[in-house]
């Protein structure tokens, strides 16, 4: 259960440090549940760096909460009680959580925005899953294993999460995809 906290003005990389501190676990459990180096692991928490899609949720099933707990500024309702989407800007591209109420869920899903030739510092991720994109706008690379698919508006790939994967938007213009992410 995470800490009974204010979710107003708490960056994401501090309630993974607060939330890694109540639960008395240090920087290289961590680092070995997830697979991130513990240098990268301190990024995150200091702010330096905004975790990507997979790698949060990798954070989040070894602290035991759901990932929205890390993006969660402030609790919004609709006038039907809903829960809004929020939104998240990493170094290289944003997201929306289009999910935010499917707490303890298999599935999320995220719309997210890559600029114009960007990608994830050329890191790769990989976690436990499967992935599905459909790009609404714009071109994209995801690169899975050694393999990569170009995708143009229109086009999607569903693969395997647990092989490495990367985002790139070797584009003019900003690409726009839908990701659905599972996760057993």
């Amino acid at each position: 259960m995470p800490p009974k906290k204010k979710a107003k003005n708490i960056s994401t990389g501090q309630r993974i440090h607060d939330l890694r501190k109540d639960k008395d676990m240090d920087l290289e459990t961590l680092a070995n549940e997830t697979g991130l180096a513990v240098d990268t692991l301190e990024k995150i928490e200091s702010g330096e760096n905004m975790p990507s899609v997979g790698s949060l949720l990798q954070i989040a099933r070894a602290l035991e909460v759901d990932s929205a707990f890390f993006l969660e500024k402030e609790v919004k309702t609709t006038k039907k009680g809903l829960a809004k989407a929020y939104s998240e800007r990493t170094s290289h591209y944003a997201y929306t959580t289009l999910s935010p109420g499917a707490r303890h869920k298999h599935m999320k899903a995220f719309k997210i925005e890559i600029p114009p030739k960007q990608e994830h510092d050329g890191v790769s991720y990989q976690h436990e899953g499967e992935e599905f994109v459909y790009v609404l706008s714009g071109k994209v690379e995801v690169t899975v294993g050694e393999h990569v698919n170009k995708l143009e508006e229109g086009g999607s790939l569903h693969f395997n999460s647990g092989l490495r994967h990367l985002l790139k938007n070797p584009g003019e213009d900003a690409a726009l995809l839908l990701v659905v992410v599972y996760t057993p």
